[in-house]
C-alpha cells in the first residue's frame, strides 16, 4: 500500500533505480526546500535567515540554497569550505559554535566572517588572538524542556557570566554585538521562545544600563518538522516569535535565525529495501538496508519517523532494524505496516535532516547517496 506522499516520489525513485542507483538513498525535493525558505521569509523579510549547515551538508544542496539568497551558519572548517565553494561571501556566513578550534576561527576570519560566538572567557581570548576586532555574540543558556533533542547542558552561560564575557571582549577590542540562544532541536513548545526572549531581555537591559549597547539577537534554530505528530507550523511560530521580539527589544534590533531541520527535514525521503525478516517470540522483525549507524541515528534519541512500504500484505506491528551486526541498530518498534516481501521498498518520510550527515560506514554499511529532484 503506497501513500499519496510516496506516489509523488515514486517517479524519481523509479528513474534512479533504472539508472542502477543502489539503496539506501535520500531523495531531496528542491521545491520543498524552496517552499520552506519562503515560509521563513514571508512577511518577515527583515529577519536574517542563516541555514545551519550541520542539518544536511550535501554540497549540491548547499549550492541550491545559495541560489535562494539566504545565509549560512557553519560550525567546522569542512562546513565553511563547503559554503565558500558555493560562492557565498563571508558577509553571509556566521559561526555560532561556542567552542571553535583556532583553525576554524582563522579560516572564517580570512573569509570575511566577522560574527563569532563565545560562551567562555577562554573562547574570547581565542577569538581575540585569531580574529581580532570581530563582532562578539554570547550564547545564553535557556530552558530546553520543550524540545525533543535538548542542547542546553553542553553550551550557554548564565546572564552574570555573559556580562563578564562581554567585558573581557571589550577589553580585548572585540565589538559587543549581541546574544544568541537555542531552545533545543525539534522544539514543539510554542512557549519556549517567549521564555527565552524574556531571559535575554533582562541581560540586554542590564548591559544597556552599564553602557554596553547590543544590536543583534540570534534566536537560533529548533523549529520543528512533522514526523508522526502534528507540530506548530513555521508561519505561526515566525509570526509569534518576531512579534514577541519586536515588543521586547529596541526597534532597531537585528533579528537572526538559524533553521536547519525546518528547511530540509520534510523535503527528504529515504529509500531503503527490506533485506530480511524474522519472528522473535511475539515480535515481527523487519531488517532494512538503512539503520541507526548509516542514516537514522536520531531514532535512538527519540525521533520517530513515519514509514511506508511498497508491500501489500496484512498490516501488523513491526520492529524495524538496520543492516549492521549490532544489537543497538534498532530503528523503531510497534510500526504498523503491511507485510512486505524481502526486496520491497520502505520509505522513511521527513528524512532530510540529520540523516546522511550522521552516517558512517560502521560494519561496512552503505552511506546513502543524496539526489536532488526538481519537484515535491
Amino acid at each position: 500500500m503506497v501513500s499519496q506522499e510516496i506516489e509523488q516520489v515514486l517517479p524519481y525513485v523509479s528513474r534512479l533505480l533504472s539508472a542502477r542507483r543502489k539503496t539506501p538513498f535520500l531523495v531531496m525535493s528542491k521545491a520543498l526546500v524552496s517552499a520552506r525558505i519562503g515560509e521563513f521569509r514571508s512577511g518577515h523579510g527583515e529577519v536574517g535567515i542563516f541555514y545551519a549547515v550541520k542539518a544536511n551538508s550535501d554540497a549540491r544542496l548547499v549550492s541550491f540554497m545559495t541560489e535562494q539568497g539566504i545565509g549560512f551558519e557553519v560550525a567546522s572548517e569542512q562546513e565553511l569550505g563547503t559554503v565558500l565553494s558555493s560562492g557565498v561571501p563571508g558577509s553571509r556566513i556566521i559561526s555560532s559554535h561556542p567552542i571553535k578550534p583556532p583553525s576554524l576561527i582563522q579560516g572564517a576570519y580570512r573569509a570575511g566572517v566577522r560574527s563569532l560566538v563565545a560562551d567562555s572567557l577562554a573562547e574570547v581570548d581565542k577569538i581575540h588572538r585569531y580574529a581580532p576586532g570581530s563582532d562578539l555574540m554570547v550564547r545564553l543558556v535557556v530552558d530546553n524542556s520543550g524540545s525533543e533533542w535538548p542542547l542546553a547542558k553542553k553550551f550557554g552561560v548564565e546572564p552574570e557570566a555573559a556580562v563578564a564575557i562581554f567585558q573581557r571582549g571589550a577589553e580585548l577590542g572585540l565589538k559587543p554585538e549581541g546574544v544568541t540562544f537555542h531552545v533545543g532541536s525539534q522544539c514543539t513548545s510554542e512557549d519556549s521562545w517567549g521564555k527565552a526572549l524574556g531571559r535575554v531581555r533582562g541581560l540586554w537591559s542590564n548591559l544597556a544600563d552599564q553602557g554596553t549597547l547590543l544590536h543583534t539577537l540570534n534566536l537560533g534554530g529548533g523549529f520543528p518538522v512533522k514526523y508522526t505528530r502534528d507540530v506548530p507550523s513555521v508561519p505561526r511560530l515566525m509570526d509569534m516569535v518576531v512579534a514577541q521580539t519586536r515588543a521586547l527589544f529596541p526597534e532597531d534590533v537585528r533579528i537572526q535565525m538559524e533553521p536547519g531541520r525546518a528547511l530540509v527535514g520534510d523535503a527528504g525521503t529515504m529509500v531503503s529495501r527490506v533485506i530480511g525478516k524474522a519472528q522473535r517470540g511475539d515480535e515481527s522483525w523487519l531488517y532494512l538496508d538503512v539503520g541507526v549507524f548509516n542514516g537514522l541515528m536520531e531514532s535512538i534519541g527519540g525521533i520517530r519517523y513515519d514509514f511506508h512500504t511498497s508491500g501489500s500484505g496484512p498490516v501488523r506491528p513491526w520492529v524495524l532494524a538496520g543492516p549492521s551486526c549490532d544489537a543497538m541498530d534498532v530503528i523503531a518498534r510497534d510500526v504498523p505496516m503491511p507485510e512486505p516481501a524481502i526486496g520491497d521498498y520502505v520509505f522513511v518520510m521527513s528524512a532530510g535532516a540529520y540523516t546522511t550527515c550522521y552516517s558512517s560506514e560502521f560494519n561496512g554499511c552503505r552511506i546513502p547517496q543524496v539526489y536532488l529532484v526538481d519537484e515535491s
